[in-house]
């Protein structure tokens, strides 16, 4: 099965009441966790690409190994540009066989947006690939995106039906609460995603996908990992679980983890490095960590995104 859009998934998941996992990839491990959970749970999976990831890997590179793994596991698999900051980004991830692309230009005014995306739309839609777009702007970092808690906004339900109409945009990542990082919620909040928002929204759109970015929950068991072996990670918490689930069953479609990717890798790493500290082979290290993330993407499949026997 070559690769796939988003279109299909979609569709299926909104009328289903779940979400398709979108997780961040930067190398071969990473890649084969998430698809080998996937396969296992029977699930489509949406494998995005930062452009981080393209500088750090090498554009070629990455689109090959999801190619590979496609290959292998004959899983439906969108191969998606996360957070494209231009449209030359955008145009050259589609050029390179994406079948999906993000164009991020919620920092722009509302005109902007509305021109730039509009422009990758016409590109993607001539080359038979999809577009996600953004309204509203999340705190927190990943990779190059950076906004302050002070310049993030949410999304307003009043414009996002103008925004679908003229721009052709194929899904649209909105901000009701979550943020990109680790460190999301101050320890003794009570986070609380924007359901009103996210209802004003789906009421507006109908049958319209949307999407969460920022979504990882920060599992406690990795960070404990990290910092019982060497590492330091303040206290912080994620987004709610049980939050995300209730999205899924909403207008939510696709819903984004990366940090969590991150911190089973890095918690698995340094445990070993800790408990066996001559050795030097890459394989033995990896490979504990690349089972970690397959234990975790099953848990957020099965348990938080309900995309599970779903193909």
């Amino acid at each position: 099965m070559p690769l796939v859009t988003s279109t299909e998934m979609f569709k299926k998941a909104y009328e289903g009441g779940y979400a398709i996992g979108a997780f961040n990839v930067n190398n071969m491990e990473i890649i084969q966790g998430i698809t080998e959970a996937a396969k296992e749970c029977n699930s489509p999976v949406i494998l995005q690409v930062s452009k981080g990831a393209r500088a750090y890997a090498n554009r070629t590179y990455l689109v090959k190994l999801v190619e590979a793994a496609e290959i292998e596991t004959g899983l439906p698999i969108v191969l998606h540009l996360d957070h494209g900051d231009s449209f030359e980004t955008c145009k050259s991830c589609i050029d390179d066989g994406f079948t999906s692309v993000m164009i991020d230009a919620s920092s722009k005014s509302f005109e902007e947006n509305i021109a730039i995306t509009k422009q990758v739309v016409d590109y993607a839609h001539a080359h038979g690939v999809v577009v996600e777009a953004e309204l509203g702007t999340l705190a927190g970092v990943e990779d190059e995106v950076s906004v302050s808690a002070e310049d993030s906004s949410y999304t307003r339900p009043e414009d996002v039906q103008e925004f679908v109409q003229r721009t052709g945009c194929d899904s649209l990542a909105i901000a009701i609460g979550t943020s990109h990082g680790a460190y999301k919620f101050k320890p003794g909040t009570k986070p609380q995603l924007r359901f009103d928002i996210l209802e004003e929204v789906q009421k507006r759109l109908p049958g319209f996908p949307i999407v969460l970015h920022g979504s990882s929950s920060v599992p406690q068991d990795y960070v404990k990992m990290i910092n019982e072996n060497g590492g330091h990670m303040p206290d912080a918490i994620g987004v709610p679980e049980d939050q995300l689930r209730q999205a899924s069953k909403l207008a939510v479609c696709k819903i984004n983890i990366d940090s969590d990717l991150r911190l089973a890798m890095t918690g698995t790493i340094r445990k070993y490095f800790n408990e066996h500290p001559g050795d030097f082979d890459p394989r033995q290290y990896l490979k504990p960590a690349r089972a970690n993330i397959k234990e975790l993407v099953k848990h957020k499949i099965v348990d938080v995104l309900g995309s599970d026997n779903k193909i």
